[in-house]
């Protein structure tokens, strides 16, 4: 394939990554409660999330925490984990699929909440669930060509508002069935937030080593996931069905250059058992090496591949090689390798 379709970095390595979960639990049961007389209605059987998605929790944040909030309180610890001064910094993303505001953006506040230097960049990357990885990207190249040192990436998602939404839409007498099926991917959301602190491999040599990679886009299913403050639009099996040739595609197209059928871990975004299923079936990975969170957590948006990532980085070893799967609507996908 012509272009840019698989990279290589130099000389960049990660030298932290932290998750920050919302202190909330909120179950599926609580939803099926607010839910019951539509599900009976509809003649849905009981447990459904559960059932069909495999979340039996998510979490929200504690009344008068905000998402960009606990996205500073991730880069803060991110910074800390990685014994980097925020003097130092010379590009800070946000990759938060949330927002109060169309502008200005949410990495200016994240930006003096760290306390950041006037020297350091700072804007937002936004790509639905692939943002994270693709702002770890973007970093890793600005870091290999010498314009910056290092980099914090952080992100901070908050379902509650739209879940409340949903929640209150599907109570009503008119919904459908079709309604119900079109918002119930939604109801699998979550939030939390993660940061990332990358620099100069040759300057830490003890960090995790980010090799590069490969992406590619399939955006002839733009519309299969549309979302808004007020709410989600899903076609869930359309969504299945696209991003699993899109992460298939991508698989292949790497292999000449990349050989990922013996990694360590493959850490990838987290959605739902049947997505999960389909990706470890159709690459035939060992499900043993597929670290799972959604269960507890839903779906994060960008924030779950990284959150993933730090939960399991406790049981990785020196040397271990762990492949990075996000797959976001729209639809793109993205696979980093990092060494650690």
């Amino acid at each position: 394939m012509i272009g840019n379709a698989t990279f290589r970095h130099r000389n960049t390595a990660l030298l932290s990554v932290i998750s920050v979960q919302a202190p909330r639990i909120v179950s599926s049961t609580e939803f099926d409660h607010r839910l019951a007389s539509t599900l009976r209605r509809l003649k849905f059987p009981p447990k459904l999330l559960e059932r069909v998605a495999g979340v039996t929790h998510r979490r929200w944040w504690a009344p008068g925490t905000s998402f960009d909030d606990a996205a500073i309180e991730a880069g803060a610890k991110a910074l800390a984990d990685s014994g980097i001064e925020a003097s130092e910094v010379g590009l800070l993303i946000n990759t938060s699929v949330t927002r109060r505001n169309l502008e200005p953006s949410v990495a200016v506040k994240v930006h003096h909440g760290l306390g950041l230097p006037s020297s350091a960049m700072n804007f937002d990357v936004a790509n639905a669930c692939l943002g994270f990885v693709n702002g770890m990207t973007l970093a890793a190249n600005m870091i290999d060509s010498g314009q910056i040192k290092y980099a914090v990436i952080v992100n901070g998602e908050d379902a509650q508002a739209t879940q409340e939404a949903t929640l209150d839409r599907l109570q009503r007498p008119e919904t459908t069935r079709e309604d119900f099926n079109r918002e119930f991917a939604t109801l699998t959301l979550g939030s939390g937030a993660a940061a990332a602190v990358l620099g100069p491999a040759d300057e830490h040599p003890g960090a995790h080593r980010i090799l590069g990679g490969v992406m590619r886009a399939g955006t002839e299913h733009h519309e299969l996931c549309v979302g808004g403050i007020d709410g989600m639009a899903t076609d869930t099996k359309g969504l299945l069905d696209g991003g699993l040739q899109l992460v298939l595609d991508a698989w292949h197209e790497a292999q000449p250059e990349w050989d990922w059928g013996s990694m360590d871990r493959y850490v990838t975004h987290q959605v739902s058992t049947a997505y999960t299923q389909a990706i470890v079936d159709a690459i035939d990975l060992d499900p043993d090496k597929v670290p799972i969170t959604f269960p507890h957590w839903g779906n994060v948006g960008p924030a779950s591949l990284p959150m993933t990532l730090a939960a399991e980085a406790q049981n990785l070893n020196e040397g271990d090689r762990v492949l990075c799967m996000g797959v976001g609507s729209g639809l793109n996908t993205a696979m980093v390798e990092i060494v650690w």
